[in-house]
């Protein structure tokens, strides 16, 4: 998607996207997948990307779709990245939480990881957990567990919002944008590919000490907006899954 702007290198090992005032570009999975641990390194857009959104994420189809998402947006020159995360279910976000990351994320490869399960979503960073969504169906919260997805991946311009609630413009005189993504993984919860730490943190149910440690960590000194905490965003009351838990 996106014509000459998406391009494939080292037989299928790298890939980039680019954006100018045109079009952007994407692309999306093949396959699709019910559970698993999803990974993939990205490079985003260096020097002064505000205006644009590196996307990178899950997805079924239809107007009940669910998605889980990874959102880089973009910022000027020196300004951190800020990571947006999302999950929709039966049609329905709404769960936006939002870290910068303790690293430049234009300098190096890093990898995002998503691991999917029945029990929880969880948002990895270099395999460092950085949100949780847990199964809370049993207080009447819709969980993603029957629609399989897609992995799919866009840049684009949102100007609109994307930088400081859109006040600052894309620059086009910068472009093209271009973001670059490789060592793509894909694994079903059921594969024999997965190491056993791998296996057991993407088929667990909750996460273990350490890796809850670090989500504290994460959440306490990069976290920089949690719907869960936002009050005025929800006069009748927070939604029921943040009742349940502090994540």
């Amino acid at each position: 998607m996106g014509d000459h702007r998406a391009k494939i290198y080292n037989g299928g090992q790298l890939l980039s996207l680019s954006l100018d005032k045109v079009s952007g570009s994407g692309f999306r999975s093949k396959k699709e997948y019910l559970f698993g641990r999803i990974d993939m390194q990205l490079k985003l857009v260096a020097g002064n990307s505000a205006g644009t959104v590196t996307a990178y994420y899950l997805s079924s189809e239809g107007p009940m779709h669910d998605e889980i998402d990874f959102e880089f947006l973009g910022n000027l020159s020196g300004d951190p990245y800020i990571l947006h995360t999302n999950v929709f279910t039966q049609g329905k976000g709404n769960r936006e939480q939002q870290f910068y990351l303790w690293f430049d994320p234009t300098r190096n490869f890093h990898t995002y990881s998503i691991i999917w399960n029945p029990q929880h979503i969880v948002f990895l960073v270099d395999n460092i957990p950085i949100r949780e969504f847990r199964n809370a169906e049993s207080i009447g919260v819709p969980f993603p567990k029957n629609q399989p997805m897609r992995i799919y991946s866009s840049l684009w311009n949102a100007d609109d919002w994307a930088t400081r609630g859109g006040l600052v413009k894309t620059d086009w005189s910068k472009a093209p944008f271009t973001a670059y993504y490789r060592n793509f993984n894909a694994i079903p919860s059921s594969s024999n590919s997965l190491s056993n730490s791998a296996r057991q943190m993407a088929t667990a149910g909750q996460l273990d000490t350490t890796s809850r440690r670090w989500l504290r960590w994460v959440q306490k000194y990069f976290m920089t907006y949690n719907y869960c905490t936002d009050l005025k965003r929800f006069p009748g009351g927070l939604p029921p899954e943040c009742r349940q838990s502090r994540f």
